[in-house]
């Protein structure tokens, strides 16, 4: 890859560490995901009821290496092949961006390839054309990742419109309270969502509505 040039046949390494998940893909011509792989921290915060930055940052630590490793395995590609190597670079946990930051960083000096520096929110606005590449813009975008829950209107390449957010915590946040409250469990969306669907609903009393 040379002068940021992209075609069919470009390949990436993608690299994203910002919270409690390691995870690696490798991604041909832009849309072509050749592999991904993810690897969960949930078990390990769950005793706390959230994400513990500290914690976090050494699990990516120990976890990293063989996640890139069968990510590339999992492609079918060399090492050789791959064009250039992208990490998320913020918003998310610092200590857990670092890990991921230099790991790519390093990668992309050894091959002798570029290094992409990527913005968390901004690869979600664009992780439906992976699904679809036929998606056309202008649209709108309902955005939900752990810390942010945001209506966004993508206009054009690198041109977006906040529609709305969350005033406080964002969607994940709150179930995550909510469920510690309650003693549900972590993470709070699917504790809170089984136990919803074992509740039985409230008979209406006769004559009302």
């Amino acid at each position: 890859m040379k002068n940021g040039d992209v075609d069919e046949n470009t390949v990436v390494l993608g690299i994203e560490t910002s919270c409690d998940e390691t995870a690696a893909a490798l991604v041909m011509g832009g849309d072509d995901v050749l592999s991904s792989v993810v690897s969960s921290q949930v078990d390990l915060h769950a005793q706390y009821g959230g994400v513990v930055p500290e914690i976090a940052s050494r699990a990516h630590l120990e976890l990293l290496n063989p996640v890139i490793a069968r990510a590339i395995v999992e492609a079918g590609v060399e090492e050789q092949r791959i064009d250039a190597v992208a990490a998320t670079v913020g918003p998310g946990l610092v200590g857990a961006l670092l890990v991921g930051v230099s790991a790519a960083k390093a990668l992309a000096l050894a091959w002798d390839v570029p290094f992409v520096g990527v913005n968390h929110l901004e690869a979600h606005l664009y992780a439906a054309f992976l699904e679809d590449p036929s998606l056309e813009l202008p649209l709108v975008v309902l955005l939900v990742s752990g810390g942010h829950t945001m209506l966004i209107e993508m206009r054009g390449e690198g041109e977006y419109r906040l529609l709305g957010r969350t005033i406080d915590d964002a969607a994940g946040e709150a179930f995550d309270k909510v469920a510690r409250f309650l003693g549900l469990g972590y993470p709070g969306g699917p504790a809170i969502d089984r136990t919803a669907m074992v509740i039985p609903p409230r008979s209406r009393s006769p004559g009302r509505c």
